[in-house]
């Protein structure tokens, strides 16, 4: 597996996990790191996991024949 692949997945799972956070415990763990909703880097975080899952979508397509 391609590093960019794995750091894709790892900030997916970020993600996912923020969400589970949020839908569960009404708590936002990225805001409350990065200062905020708008804080910059909240916002940064939010940009990075958003690509990542723009990325992962790309996995779901890919063969899957050992390198």
């Amino acid at each position: 597996m391609k590093i960019m692949d794995r750091i894709a997945l790892i900030l997916a799972i970020i993600g996912g996990l923020n969400w589970g956070c949020i839908g569960l415990f009404q708590f936002d763990l990225v805001a409350w790191i990065g200062g905020g909703q708008d804080g910059g880097l909240a916002r940064i975080i939010y940009v990075l996991v958003g690509l990542a899952a723009i990325w992962c979508i790309s996995l779901l397509f890919r063969d899957r024949t050992p390198e």
